[in-house]
């Protein structure tokens, strides 16, 4: 059995790790999720500046992927959406409707120019095995930007999950400007379909946003609702409205939905009601206001971790600035390389050298006669001299070439290596300017592509409070008792004893003396002849005073206690009065004035007696009650 549990435990262990690492959630180096990864891999791999259908698009990706095109199609459907790395061509779905996008056979796709320029590099790319053994695909793309901020993600994995909101690109990339040039910033979410946040307790990125649909009342008879909170559609919109109407919380003639490019949902009002005062019940009831949990889990140096927005924006400015730099020397190091073969070619053609060789009859003849002929002008040559790869490159230069080489094009081409190299030098030491340089050149670029609208900001930051539902729901639903047969509720066919909300608790004080609060109930069973109903408001019922009068299971001496109900557990019971007592009179004014009638009993001389109950005491809920007299009570008459 151990033998079989630690397969289990380390089975389960390893799963979890995959799941985690491998599905759900994304690296923070690169904000992408690995299906996201081989997505974009495949189309750099196809890139031929056409678009693919998207069913060849997903059958590359196959090489890679090895959960197939069920997750593959969702995946590259979500981030075509994103509007940033890939291009669309046909119907790719809604994002206000929610309607599926076409079969991938009848849609297409490219990468775009942006993607190339922040995730492209394969000289720089670590590079691993596919599954099969058969392909290689990069294990991260080194990323130019916090992609993992602009795109936004959920993902749920084992015993953890991840939600982190979309943010605008240009701010995002604004903030990593500010970061790298020491100033301060601030960055927040920007929703796809617009609307309202309310960023107040979003805590960077681990606390919570409110969100709320943009609404236009300048109808009073009408409400339209223009732009969507994030995570809602037309669709859960309009039912959620619905089902408020159908509740009896909101009162409306009719829904249309009249979405197309943009957002149109025309809600008529019920004769007697206005725009202004059905907004609040809107954002109550309905999905137009919602509350979103936020929590900004990644995967770093190869395990998960939970971040704050800023310290992404600072570590991915340090990233920027360790790939730029690495770019620039491997340039270098290529220009130079280029530079130096350039140089040799130059001495080899117009110093005859190659004429040397005509002799030789071995290919170490050959090679020997080539270094000979270099050695006058090793100075020219540089400190690298001249090696054998590089008289294997000057011995494949083809006679065509050697016979038309044009000596002043090849020293321009020289000059523009060595401009080119001093320009990487001083690149390199003003890497943080160039860096910035770099962001606002991505700026100007997603500014220009009015497709993704530019870079504008879509969604108001604004401070708005939740609405409460109890708040703002109406107090007109009767409550209904039947002191018959001790029913109560909404459902009963009983006396009205009260009118209510739907989020109204209900206090009920029965026959016996036993309390209890209760949510509003259809229909409930309290008891026949219970003493008191009503809503149990904390605020109301803490200046509310009961009397109760009742006599002692053994003497049947009459007691008073007069106390105030505060605190409660839903649906557990409580007695006011000690176990067995029976109770007389239970009364919430705080004068009057009460008889107590005792019972007949020889020599007893004074059968009623007199009482104020303002004389007695305001005492805790537990404490017992006031012995009135020492004679068996019989009934209870209340005056004023």
């Amino acid at each position: 059995m151990a033998y079989i549990k630690n397969i289990f435990d380390r089975n389960f262990l390893e799963y979890a790790s995959y799941v985690i690492k491998d599905r759900a959630i994304p690296d923070l180096e690169d904000g992408l999720k690995p299906v996201q990864r081989r997505i974009l891999h495949s189309l750099f791999e196809m890139d031929d500046g056409k678009f693919h259908k998207v069913a060849n698009v997903t059958g590359h990706c196959m090489k890679y992927h090895p959960h197939g095109e069920a997750s593959i199609n969702p995946a590259l459907v979500v981030l075509a959406n994103k509007d940033l790395f890939i291009d669309r061509q046909g119907n790719f779905g809604n994002l206000y409707t929610g309607d599926d996008a076409s079969a991938p056979r009848y849609i297409e796709c490219r990468v775009t120019p942006l993607a190339k320029d922040i995730f492209y590099n394969p000289k720089l790319t670590e590079w691993t095995g596919s599954y099969d053994g058969r392909n290689r695909e990069p294990v991260l793309f080194p990323a130019k930007i916090p992609v993992v901020l602009v795109m936004g993600v959920e993902g749920i994995a084992v015993g953890m999950s991840t939600k982190i909101m979309p943010h605008n690109a240009v701010e995002v990339l604004e903030a990593e400007i500010a970061c790298l040039t020491g100033k301060k910033f601030e960055l927040y979410p920007d929703f796809p379909t617009g609307g309202f946040v309310d960023v107040s307790d979003y805590r960077g990125g681990n606390g919570k946003v409110l969100v709320r649909a943009k609404l236009d009342t300048s109808d009073p008879k009408r409400i339209l609702i223009t732009e969507l909170p994030f995570g809602s559609t037309t669709e859960s919109i309009i039912n959620s409205i619905d089902s408020a109407a159908r509740a009896g919380r909101i009162k409306i003639l009719g829904i249309n939905d009249f979405t197309t490019d943009k957002v149109e949902i025309e809600i008529k009002l019920a004769r007697g009601v206005y725009s202004q005062e059905t907004v609040d019940a809107l954002f109550a009831f309905t999905e137009c206001e919602q509350s979103i949990s936020v929590n900004l889990l990644v995967i770093k140096d190869g395990l998960p971790a939970v971040m704050t927005v800023n310290e992404i924006i600072k570590y991915h400015a340090k990233q920027l600035v360790k790939i730029l730099t690495k770019e620039l020397e491997l340039e270098k190091k290529e220009l130079l390389d280029k530079l130096h073969l350039r140089t040799l070619e130059r001495i080899f053609i117009e110093e005859r050298i190659y004429k040397g060789i005509e002799k030789m009859k071995t290919a170490k003849g050959v090679q020997d006669a080539v270094i000979a002929g270099f050695k006058p002008f090793l100075k020219e040559a540089g400190q690298r001299g001249v090696s054998q790869d590089d008289t294997e490159h000057l011995l494949r230069i083809p006679i065509r070439r050697i016979s038309l080489y044009d000596i002043n094009k090849a020293r321009d081409e020289m000059e523009q290596i060595k401009t080119r190299i001093k320009e990487i030098n001083g690149h390199l030491k003003n890497i943080v300017a160039y860096s910035v340089s770099f962001l606002k050149g991505i700026i100007a670029k997603i500014k220009n592509n009015e497709e993704i609208g530019g870079g504008v900001r879509k969604t108001v930051i604004d401070v708005f409070s939740k609405i409460v539902a109890k708040e703002v729901a109406k107090s007109d639903v009767e409550l209904k008792y039947d002191a018959r047969t001790g029913y109560l509720g909404t459902n009963v066919s009983g006396v009205k004893r009260a009118e209510v909300s739907p989020f109204d608790r209900i206090l009920a004080i029965r026959k016996n003396g036993m309390y209890t609060v209760m949510d509003l109930p259809e229909k409930a069973f309290i008891g026949a002849d219970a003493w008191w109903i009503g809503a149990a408001d904390k605020d109301i019922l803490a200046k509310t005073v009961f009397t109760i009068i009742y006599k002692e299971k053994e003497s049947g001496f009459p007691c008073i206690k007069r106390c105030v109900i505060e605190g409660w557990i839903i649906n557990k019971d409580y007695f006011l009065v000690p176990d067995g007592a029976l109770v007389l009179h239970i009364d919430t004014r705080l004068k009057f004035s009460f008889s107590v009638k005792y019972t007949p009993k020889p020599r007893l001389k004074v059968l009623s007696e007199d009482f104020k109950a303002q004389n007695f005491n305001v005492r805790g809920l537990k404490a017992g009650g006031i012995r009135l007299s020492a004679k068996e009570a019989e009934s209870v008459a209340c005056k004023t």
